[in-house]
C-alpha cells in the first residue's frame, strides 16, 4: 500500500510539474514547442524593415508553424515590384530568403499604413480590403478567425522573445 501512495505521490508532482512548467513556459520549453527556423533570415529582415524580429517570428510559425509565411501571388507580385524586382514567379515564395524578404516588407507597409499592431495584423491575415471597410464603418475585427490570429501572433511574439532573445537580438517594445 505504501508503494501506491508513494507512486501517486511521485506521479502527482510530476504533473504538477509539467502543468507549472506549462504555464510559466520558460524558455527552454518555448525552445522545445516553437522552434525557430532561418533565424538569420529573420533577424536580417527584421532589422532590414525595422521589425521586432519576434514578431515576425511569431507570424511565421502562425502561419505554418515555422516553414514560411503565406503569401498569395498577387500579393507576392506587387512586392516583388515595389522592392525592385522585375521578374516574380511563383516558385519564388518557396524559397525562404525571398519568401521571408517579401512577408517582413509587407508587414512593415502594413504597419505604416495602420499605425498599429493589431490592425496590421488583421489586415496581414484578412486582407486590407476587409480591414478598411471595419474602419469605415467604425467597427473592430469582424471575423473570429482574425480575431484568434491576431491575439495568437501576439502572444507567439512573447513567446519568442523570451525563448530567443539572443537568437532575435528581440527589443522589449
Amino acid at each position: 500500500m505504501r508503494r501506491v501512495a508513494a507512486a501517486v505521490a511521485v506521479l502527482g508532482l510530476a504533473v504538477a510539474g509539467v502543468g507549472y512548467v506549462h504555464v510559466t513556459e520558460p524558455g527552454w520549453w518555448v525552445r522545445l514547442w516553437y522552434p525557430l527556423k532561418y533565424e538569420a533570415i529573420v533577424r536580417g529582415h527584421a532589422r532590414n524593415y525595422r521589425l521586432d524580429p519576434a514578431l515576425l517570428a511569431g507570424v511565421i510559425y502562425q502561419e505554418s508553424k515555422f516553414g514560411l509565411l503565406q503569401l498569395l501571388p498577387d500579393t507576392a507580385k506587387g512586392i516583388a515590384l515595389h522592392t525592385g524586382g522585375s521578374r516574380f514567379r511563383v516558385s519564388d515564395l518557396y524559397n525562404p530568403e525571398i519568401n521571408i524578404r517579401y512577408g517582413a516588407w509587407y508587414l512593415r507597409h502594413l504597419l505604416d499604413k495602420y499605425g498599429d499592431e493589431r490592425t496590421a495584423l488583421a489586415a496581414y491575415n484578412a486582407g486590407q480590403e476587409n480591414v478598411d471597410e471595419w474602419r469605415r464603418e467604425g467597427r473592430g475585427i469582424a471575423f473570429s478567425e482574425t480575431r484568434h490570429y491576431v491575439k495568437r501572433v501576439e502572444r507567439l511574439k512573447t513567446l519568442y522573445r523570451r525563448g530567443y532573445s539572443s537568437e532575435l537580438g528581440a527589443t522589449s517594445s
